[in-house]
């Protein structure tokens, strides 16, 4: 019986040159802060706000 030939593995994907992995990293956690919604404001924050204007006035 023929012993089948090897199947030739994928290359491994290269670094892109010129992109080091500090950029890389910086550019995803750009990317996120940027896609990301902000948050709701605190209720307890928020409910207390007229009342110190209230005062203030």
């Amino acid at each position: 019986m023929p012993v089948p030939e090897p199947t030739p593995r994928p290359a491994r994907p290269s670094p892109l040159a010129g992109v080091s992995m500090r950029d890389l990293l910086a550019s995803c956690a750009a990317a996120e802060a940027v896609s990301t919604p902000p948050r709701l404001p605190d209720p307890a924050t928020v409910a207390s706000a007229p009342a110190e204007r209230r005062r203030a006035a």
